[in-house]
């Protein structure tokens, strides 16, 4: 049973959501303050955090850069607002996804699902281990090493880097990233892998003007540059 801090300020919507999860499986706990969210994680150990951005005292934007730099599981956030800021602020901050409030049940369930099943999920006939040269990939101990320094990666960045690296030299097209990676379709206009990227060449040291570790091939995806480490 997959545990869930639900993170709403908004009693009724809260028992409402936490209701409906635990109809479909989950241990569901509920927090309404955002500067209570830290120590309840620490307390629940959640496998997956659910955040609105909207809370009294320390909003989800706050929250998510408390907690991301030892909270490994993925971060679902909520924004009621459709611009670019919010969504772009919060995958800068280490959010794995975000829905825009009011959101289906259904639909918040089917992003739960997608994010767990992501980090959750057997690997199976593949690899331990892929090194290219000062880079060196740990699948079952989810890691990154660079210089012989460990990469602070959160788990959507490790699963995008493994993905990329399977394929190195070949261009990973952003459909597909989006299809195993997040776990939906890409529509066009979602912009989550585009700063997960920008994470990752930064974090790699990588050229964020021109990029020769990670590539960027225009109108298909990225490309993986094996020889390049």
């Amino acid at each position: 049973m997959a545990k869930i801090l639900l993170v709403e300020d908004d009693s009724r919507l809260a028992s409402l959501v936490q209701s409906f999860l635990v109809q479909h499986g989950f241990s569901v706990q509920l927090q309404g303050q955002g500067s209570a969210v830290a120590e309840h994680c620490r307390q629940f150990q959640p496998d997956l955090i659910v955040l609105d951005v909207m809370l009294p005292g320390l909003d989800g934007f706050g929250v998510c850069r408390q907690i991301r730099p030892w909270y490994k599981g993925p971060v679902l956030m909520l924004t009621a607002k459709q611009g670019d800021i919010d969504q772009v602020l919060g995958l800068e901050l280490g959010a794995d996804d975000y829905v825009i409030k009011p959101v289906e049940p259904r639909v918040l369930l089917a992003r739960i699902n997608a994010l767990l099943r992501r980090t959750q999920s057997e690997v199976k006939n593949e690899p331990e281990q892929l090194t290219f040269g000062r880079l060196v990939l740990k699948q079952r101990a989810r890691e990154a090493w660079f210089d012989e320094q460990r990469v602070d990666l959160t788990s959507y960045e490790f699963d995008l880097l493994w993905m990329l690296a399977q394929h190195a030299g070949q261009t990973v097209k952003r459909e597909a990233i989006h299809q195993q990676i997040i776990g939906r379709e890409y529509d066009g206009l979602d912009r989550t892998v585009d700063v997960r990227i920008s994470h990752l060449r930064r974090k790699l040291g990588d050229s964020a003007d021109v990029p020769f570790r990670i590539k960027t091939v225009w109108g298909k995806g990225y490309l993986f540059v094996a020889d390049a480490w």
